[in-house]
Order: C-alpha cells, then structure tokens, then sequence
C-alpha cells in the first residue's frame, strides 16, 4: 500500500431503505459484513412480490424508494438500534415516535407513510424486515453484494459539480463511507484491488452504476438534477462510487486515512 493524503470524511448508516442518513461516529465492520443496521428495514410496496419475514432478495422496484418516490426525503428519521425507537421529523418538528419491535409501532410507521406517499390507508406501505437480510439495491446479485459497503470520492462529487456548474450535494450518493484527498475518479481503477482504510482492508469490487434516486435533492425533496443522464454526458458512463467488500475488519472513524496500492 501507498501513502496517501486520502482519510475518511464522514461515515452513514441509513436503517430504513430510502430514508434518512444518520452519521456516525465510529463503526466496527466485521469480516465479510456490511455497516451494522444498514438497510436493515424497508417499506415494501403492497402490490408487490415482498410478504412479512420474506427473506428471499427482491429487486429494489419492489420498495419504496428515492428513485420512484422523491417525498421520502421530505421527512427526517432517527432510528435508536438499542430502544428500536425510530423518530420521525418534518421540518423541524417531531411527528411521530414509534417501537419498531412493537407491532403496533411499526403498524404506527406504515400509517404515517402512507400519508407521506399519498397512498390510501388500504394500500399502505407493508414493514419489510427479515433477520439477517439488508435491503440494498445489489443484495439480488449475491449474499456478498448485500453486504458490500459503499464508497464515495469527494472529489470525483466536486468535479462533477464543476463540470455542470452546479452544486451536487453527496448525499445524493447514500453511501456508507465518503473519503477525501483522493484524485477525482481515481475509484474507478481500484475495482479489483485491495485498499486500506483505517485498520480495515477493503476489496474494491464494482461502481456504483447510478439510478433516479440521485436526482432527488436530499435538503428540498425536489427532483432537480438528472444525475444519471449529466453523468453519462460528461464521462461517457453511469458510475459514481464504488462497492467493496471487507476483507479484514476493524473500526473505522472519521479521520482514518485511506491507503491505496502503489500504481494507483
């Protein structure tokens, strides 16, 4: 591994798939494990294929999501792993508290949503959860692809930024980790190699092809830029991140540099 002036700018967890971020101080990732709690929930379409406990992967059309439904950002959510406690915000304010152990918590957290996705009470929302599986938007391609972690380049955001003179909020991006002092899209030739990050070891395994959800700004809930389509003008392809698995686990914090191989 080089030296280089790459660290860790911020770490995310998101609970509940196509929902809130919420920032961490530090994580310990084990061997071949993605965040612990991340996409851990979902609220699943009722016309859909997903049943209550199903754990078979399902493709993310079956969920409510950024990429369909641009009013989820429109509400702030804080989930408590220890209590199962999930807060819910609009504007500042708080409106709702629910048990998601509680199956009348989580009947609570459907009702609400279905008011935010402008849905009738009969065609709410229905809570996924299913021990030991992650409702992330690769999880169809393997039992390893569900639990990748995923990577952001701050760079690589900003120079888009500048290419299309307009901001381009990370967020967009919803990943687990963002790194800084790396050159932009210097991601994009790691797939295959091994990066240390922290005290952990990473294996670069794919970009992040990118999807409508990027479109909805995070602060506004608007869709207002075309991320995929501006993407594919500008580089000629769809990726912005990164997937990686862990190969060697640890703790990881905010400031932990990032070390990449020698060619890169």
């Amino acid at each position: 591994m080089s030296q280089s002036p790459g660290y860790v700018e911020n770490l995310f967890v998101y609970p509940i798939k196509g929902l809130s971020p919420q920032p961490l101080r530090e994580v310990t990732l084990r061997t071949g494990q993605g965040f612990p709690g991340d996409r851990e929930f979902a609220l699943a379409r009722p016309e859909g294929r997903y049943r209550p406990g199903m754990a078979e992967p399902l493709p993310k059309t079956e969920f409510f999501m950024l990429a369909k439904d641009a009013s989820l950002a429109g509400v702030t959510t804080s989930f408590d792993p220890s209590s199962g406690l999930l807060r819910v915000g609009r504007q500042g304010r708080e409106v709702l508290s629910a048990d998601l152990r509680s199956e009348a918590g989580r009947a609570e957290v459907t009702r609400f949503f279905a008011g935010v996705l402008d849905r009738a009470p009969q065609r709410a929302p229905v809570f996924a959860h299913a021990e030991g599986r992650r409702f992330t938007d690769v999880s169809v391609r393997s039992e390893a692809m569900m639990n990748a972690v995923s990577i952001i380049n701050l760079a690589s955001v900003r120079d888009l930024r500048d290419r299309i003179g307009q901001p381009v909020h990370p967020l967009r991006f919803r990943a687990n980790i963002y790194v800084e002092g790396l050159p932009p899209w210097v991601e994009r030739d790691l797939v295959g190699e091994e990066i240390r990050i922290g005290e952990l070891t990473l294996r670069v395994v794919v970009g992040i092809k990118r999807c409508a959800a990027t479109a909805v700004d995070p602060d506004t809930a608007r869709r207002d830029l075309n991320v995929p389509k501006l993407l594919t003008r500008e580089y000629g392809h769809l990726e912005c991140g990164v997937y990686a698995e862990v190969v060697s686990g640890g703790t990881l914090r905010p400031k932990d540099g990032v070390l990449l191989p020698p060619t890169s």
